[in-house]
């Protein structure tokens, strides 16, 4: 918690103030006591109906002026809390993005999404609780004590004995309770995860039928969650009953000692009174500070949670300037340097034990379209993750334009390098935002031009309002070959020097996939292509085609010189020509 306390400090008056008005509404509160003693004191027994009526007025007057310290303190508390949680999530979310996609895969998108959301949320309830109520409950306990001294000394001492007893109680299952709820919050995830996978892969299950399989799960985890919230549950509830019954033993007491005293002349009537409206604000307020205990609880578990993420280091550095105090980006392309280089180039993914591609060697000139294919899991994807530097290599040397990708600044490669991934995503939003994702200066000629290419120019003018229908959340209004030709057109529109197509037309048809691919090749000469493809139909024009197995370059050249001379390209070739004269 202390981590994120730092986000508190534009909000320091509102967090001074907050508990400062709520300290003179507690000294307000055990004026009353004190008030109600001396009426029944002196002006009930002395039959006094003006001394009566004064005291009374004045009562009511203290009602108002603590009810308006507390709204006061409310507000301040509320604003601390509520700026507090927005900073946190801010950053939280932008520390997010700075993520490798190595760290990201480590913490799982599920846990993140909790910490954004639920975590944030709970620390954000903690922290009003705090100012609220952390120094107004104890500033009671104790006050009821010292207010106790000035009335009856034996009864004050009931008082002293009472208030360490009860602490010692609400320490004791406070100490139990902390670690359980991070183990809640743990099974929260399970159940996100559950709940996220089935939710995305709905049409999955219910092609197979597995509904009630995936119902079954849910219910496992669930019921894990439950009762798990069960087992803390109870464990926090022992602390109201606990600290319910030591207070009556301590009234029990109070009045046993005090009757005497009253008894014996020692103090009056109203001072008894006063004793046990004393001892009774102070349950209140230790049943008060029991409930903040667990709130105080759960947030310190989120809060550890969300500090975890932000200490996480990002798994990438990037430098501010390379070794010649310059960008280094290149407006047309360096065409003194190849384009991309691999030097002995290795990589694992983290907690895997084997390498998913090993002893890459390769380059790839300016305005060369390279094509590579393999068969499923030999590494293909990795392979290109490696360019925009989605991932690091564990081994070897990678450049673009005759830089290594690490000297590149945060965000720099990535206006070089236009990547198009397996899975075609859009964003909620109209088109043209979509399309000036990678260039927010594109004007809609060439939006229009980048459309046109990636042939979806005619999805787009179909649509009522053209560039400016709306996508809908996950382009869910679009059929998958139409949502991949937006995803072709908007890595088009950003210019990039170098374009990655990552088995970005599987789900095109051969006649629009030909049009693509000759669109693509009209392209000037500036731009190099890299084509990941499971079909031979899809790369076999490319200057040069890279062909992987289990991680491994087992094959490089043209379409004809790999038919003669690696037998991997020329099996999957003849597979897809008998599949295609089927």
């Amino acid at each position: 918690m202390k981590y994120l306390l730092r986000y508190l400090k534009p909000y320091t008056k509102e967090s001074i103030l907050a508990p400062a008005f709520k300290l003179v509404e507690a000294l307000l509160d055990l004026l009353v006591p004190v008030i109600i003693a001396d009426i029944i004191n002196n002006g009930i027994r002395n039959g006094d109906r003006q001394y009566i009526v004064i005291r009374f007025v004045f009562l009511i007057v203290l009602a108002v002026i603590g009810l308006g310290f507390s709204v006061t303190a409310q507000y301040f508390a509320a604003r601390a809390s509520v700026g507090f949680a927005s900073s946190v999530r801010e950053n939280l979310f932008k520390h997010i993005q700075k993520l490798s996609f190595e760290k990201l895969d480590e913490i799982g998108t599920e846990t993140l999404i909790t910490r954004v959301t639920g975590d944030v949320l709970q620390v954000q309830n903690g922290v009003n609780m705090v100012l609220r109520l952390l120094l107004r409950s104890p500033f009671i306990v104790f006050g009821s004590m010292i207010v106790a001294f000035t009335i009856d000394v034996k009864a004050a001492v009931i008082f002293a004995v009472s208030i360490p007893v009860l602490t010692a109680v609400i320490y004791v299952i406070m100490a139990f309770t902390i670690p359980m709820y991070k183990k809640v919050q743990e099974h929260l995830d399970g159940v996100l995860l559950t709940t996220r996978e089935n939710i995305t892969g709905v049409r999955v299950i219910r092609a197979f039928c597995k509904e009630a399989e995936e119902v079954a799960e849910f219910d496992k985890k669930n019921d894990a969650l439950t009762k798990m919230n069960l087992f803390v549950g109870r464990i926090s509830a022992v602390m109201n009953p606990a600290t319910y019954v030591l207070i009556n033993i301590a009234i029990c007491i109070l009045f046993m000692v005090s009757g005497r005293s009253v008894n014996e002349g020692k103090i009056g009537q109203g001072d008894l009174l006063a004793l046990y409206n004393l001892m009774a604000q102070m349950i209140v307020e230790l049943v008060k500070l029991a409930n903040l205990i667990i709130t105080i609880n759960k947030a310190l578990a989120c809060a550890d949670r969300v500090s975890a993420v932000l200490r996480t280091e990002p798994g990438m550095e990037y430098p501010d300037f390379d070794e010649n105090g310059n960008t280094g980006n290149p407006e047309n392309g360096d065409l003194r340097h190849t384009a991309v280089t691999f030097k002995n180039v290795s990589f694992a993914y983290h907690g895997a034990k084997d390498n998913a591609v090993e002893g890459i060697r390769f380059e790839i000139n300016p305005g060369e379209t390279i094509g590579i294919i393999g068969g499923t899991g030999s590494g293909k994807s990795t392979l290109v993750n490696l360019i925009p530097r989605f991932y690091d290599a564990s081994e070897g040397t990678i450049t673009v334009f005759g830089r290594d990708v690490k000297s590149y600044k945060r965000g720099e490669l990535n206006r070089i390098v236009g990547v198009v991934p397996q899975k075609a995503v859009l964003f909620a939003g109209s088109i043209r935002d979509n399309m000036k994702f990678g260039n927010e200066n594109a004007t809609d000629e060439e939006i229009y031009r980048a459309l046109e290419l990636a042939q979806a120019r005619e999805i787009v003018e179909k649509k009522e309002g053209a560039l400016d229908y709306m996508v809908e959340q996950g382009g869910k209004n679009f059929s998958g070959g139409q949502k991949q030709r937006l995803t072709i057109a908007r890595a088009l529109v950003a210019n990039p020097k170098i374009l990655i197509l990552d088995d970005s037309s599987s789900a095109l048809d051969y006649a629009t996939d030909l049009n693509l691919r000759r669109a693509l090749n009209s392209l000037d000469g500036k731009i190099t292509t890299v084509i990941v493809s499971q079909r031979t139909a899809g790369i076999q024009s490319a200057d040069r085609i890279l062909v992987m197995d289990d991680g491994e370059i087992v094959g490089c050249g043209t379409h004809e010189e790999l038919l003669e001379n690696c037998e991997i390209y020329a099996e999957i070739h003849a597979s897809q020509r008998k599949e295609g004269t089927a």
